[in-house]
């Protein structure tokens, strides 16, 4: 699913997509009014770090969790519900590109006067390939927003999914290292491997904690300090991956290069470390 749609096939991806919505998980930010289930942001959380978990492509931060924030009372909430709408999101400068803005259904651009319609124009690579981004025009009369709640929304759903992720990360590293033998024994049962994934689980569970409590309040201060966390806890479980998978870890032959690619585009996704930690910093 993630190479096809690395490669253009969106096929593939589309069929879970249309699951997520059967499930009720595209409609969980999107307001009863247009039939959502108009959720608590700790649902939300729940959702995107299964998503996270399994690598699912395409603009799932900005479609299930950004987009209903900036339609707020527009009509084509009823689209994002059911799942017949792949809305993606450019909030510069946070968020200067859209992802895959060529085939989703609706691209939204924050500005100065609001949002509006956009446009996609240049493509830009990804260190995920799965990840297509794009410039994005305004092509569209402008409407009010609460800009700065729908930011808040796509920094903390994309801390979900890297723990999701950095979840992932863990256990497939786990299983490996318990099958991996060298010298006559599995590599799992050497105490510099175990104290490595014991570090990895230690940032995840120390992560996940400030995800919940983010999605509470919404604050700022607490959105930021999740996704560095989770941003960490990523990190963390890639490199530890990494080293214990060796290079086939990284071939694009082996399943665990998706994560590790995800992990690196998330980790910047919805504002920097570096600008998420000034954050946290600003307000203390």
């Amino acid at each position: 699913m993630v190479r096809a749609w690395s490669a253009g096939d969106t096929a593939p991806g589309r069929k879970v997509w249309e699951q997520l919505a059967n499930l009720g998980v595209t409609a969980l930010m999107v307001s009863e009014k247009y039939d959502g289930l108009d959720a608590h942001p700790v649902d939300l959380v729940v959702a995107l770090e299964r998503l996270g978990r399994w690598c699912v492509p395409g603009p799932v931060t900005e479609s299930i969790a950004v987009a209903p924030v900036l339609l707020a009372d527009d009509e084509r909430s009823a689209g994002l519900a059911t799942g017949e709408l792949i809305a993606t999101v450019a909030l510069p400068p946070q968020v200067p590109r859209a992802v895959d803005a060529d085939t989703a259904g609706l691209v939204l651009l924050t500005g100065d006067n609001g949002v509006s319609e956009g446009q996609a124009g240049d493509r830009h690579e990804s260190v995920d390939p799965s990840r297509h981004l794009f410039d994005v025009t305004p092509s569209g009369d402008s409407w009010n927003a609460d800009v700065a709640r729908g930011y808040e929304f796509g920094a903390l759903s994309t801390a979900a999914q890297l723990v999701g992720a950095a979840e992932a990360l863990l256990h497939t590293t786990v299983d490996y290292a318990k099958q991996r033998a060298q010298f006559g024994r599995v590599i799992g049962s050497y105490q510099a491997i175990k104290h490595k994934l014991a570090d990895v689980l230690i940032a995840i569970e120390l992560a996940r904690p400030l995800v919940y409590g983010a999605a509470l309040t919404l604050a700022p201060r607490d959105v930021s300090a999740a996704k560095v966390a989770a941003g960490e806890a990523g990190l963390l479980a890639a490199r530890s991956a990494l080293q214990t998978h060796g290079a086939i870890g990284f071939t694009q032959e082996h399943d665990l290069s998706h994560w590790l690619l995800r992990v690196q585009a998330l980790r910047s996704a919805w504002g920097t470390p570096e600008e998420h930690r000034r954050r946290v910093l600003e307000a203390l």
